[in-house]
């Protein structure tokens, strides 16, 4: 332990009482300074690690969307591969059937081409007239049977296209979404590594502030031990002065004792005319009172039932037009960051648009709108202007199983079955 001398560089009989505690004073002035810059400290580490601790959440949801996303992709993918089996089926059907047709058709030909027509020779091989009608309603149905049978393989052929070209856009949608998530993940990573410095920043400047602050605490009871000899020593001598006035002391008490009986005396007779004429103009005024209160409640009575019967008729059918509202712009081109159901808009955009015609403010990005409004339970429960959400976007449910959203740029403003991927949430607005 540092000496008096080592302290204040002077002897210690030198140092007075007064300079001891001015530098205490001083002492705690500082002390306090560390101290509230330890709070400050620490007030903004707590702050930092909550952020922290909010982009860690965000990235484990979105970790888990990610995850989401990538299962719809791969069952996408499947879908894709399964159209194009069909649609390789379907063309060697009808490749066959076609085949099938050429040959029977050269045959005919062939046969007709020795001397005679089709017909002819069927009539010249006929047993009678009504067989010879037969057999050629029997060509002419063979033929008709060859042309249904061809335009019914090259319908289902397109149709498994249509289909095919649909999933691919399905798909094209889907890895567009995933790229912007995993460019997510990339900031939110590097917003932990920067909050994660900030945070060991605070804590190296919070360590050195409580050692400051500790540092000149023990400063600070250096001083007053040796302030409280000085005032040992001062009490000391004091002690035979406080003998020779106690005598005096106890005089002033007792003169002091009598006056304070007679002022309580005074004041209690004060007290108790005051408390007979506050208790007859209470006794006034309750009744006024009482008559305000009942004219109150009645008011309150009255704004509560208009408040009921306001709230009552609020909100039916706003949704079914919200629906129908949102179809109006069907087929208007997507583009990335837009939000002009006209010129052109992106999926969150486009409900967000929508909503804002019928006064409705929703967040910007898909993800926001995902938490936002209230949770509907299962698809079952879903009515017409609720929203959809699906990992990286949104849509406006219509009805009937389908919803209307901004899809991609190739296909634009659309209609799609409700349950064309993942839904992750059902969000109620109005």
């Amino acid at each position: 332990m540092l000496t008096e001398a080592g302290i204040y560089g002077q002897p210690a009989f030198a140092v007075t009482k007064s300079q001891l505690q001015k530098d205490a004073d001083a002492n705690k002035k500082k002390m306090e300074q560390a101290n509230a810059e330890a709070g400050d400290i620490e007030s903004e580490k707590e702050e930092a690690e909550e952020e922290l601790a909010y982009a860690q959440e965000q990235l484990v949801q979105l970790l888990a969307e990610v995850d989401i996303l990538k299962n719809d992709i791969e069952n996408k993918r499947a879908e894709i591969e399964q159209a194009q089996e069909d649609y390789d089926a379907a063309k060697i059907e009808e490749e066959r059937q076609y085949n099938t047709m050429k040959a029977r058709i050269k045959y005919m030909y062939e046969n007709g081409s020795n001397g005679s027509t089709e017909y002819i020779d069927i009539i010249i091989h006929a047993d009678s007239l009504a067989d010879a009608l037969n057999k050629a309603a029997y060509a002419e149905k063979l033929a008709e049977y060859d042309r249904n049978m061809l335009n019914k393989f090259i319908e289902a052929r397109e149709a498994v296209a249509d289909r095919q070209r649909a999933l691919e856009d399905d798909l094209s949608e889907l890895e567009e979404e995933q790229t912007d998530l995993e460019e997510r993940e990339q900031e939110l990573n590097a917003t932990i590594e920067e909050q994660q410095v900030t945070v060991d920043n605070f804590s190296s400047k919070l360590a050195a502030a409580k050692s400051e602050a500790k540092a000149y605490q023990k400063k600070i009871e250096e001083d007053n031990a040796q302030i409280a000899r000085i005032v040992a020593e001062e009490k000391e001598a004091a002690r035979k002065k406080a003998e020779e006035e106690a005598a005096r002391k106890k005089a002033a008490e007792e003169a002091a004792r009598k006056k304070a009986a007679e002022d309580a005396s005074i004041a209690a007779e004060q007290s108790r005319t005051q408390e007979e004429a506050a208790s007859t103009e209470k006794e006034s005024s309750d009744d006024e009172s009482h008559e305000e209160e009942s004219k109150s409640e009645e008011e309150s009575e009255e704004k509560s039932e208009e408040k009921h019967e306001k709230g009552a008729s609020s909100g039916s059918g706003k949704g079914a037009e919200i629906a129908a509202y949102a179809q109006k712009f069907i087929g208007n081109p997507y583009v990335p960051g837009g939000t002009s159901l006209t010129e052109g808009c992106d999926c969150s955009g486009f409900t967000q648009a929508v909503y804002s015609h019928f006064g409705y403010s929703l967040p910007r990005r898909s993800d926001e709108q995902g938490h936002y409004g209230t949770a509907v339970s299962g698809m079952e429960n879903a009515q017409p202007g609720d929203i959809f959400y699906y990992v990286g976007h949104v849509g406006i449910y219509i009805g009937n199983g389908y919803i209307v959203h901004a899809s991609t740029p190739a296909t634009g403003i659309k209609i799609t079955a409700a349950t064309y991927r993942s839904i992750s949430s059902i969000r109620r607005i109005v």
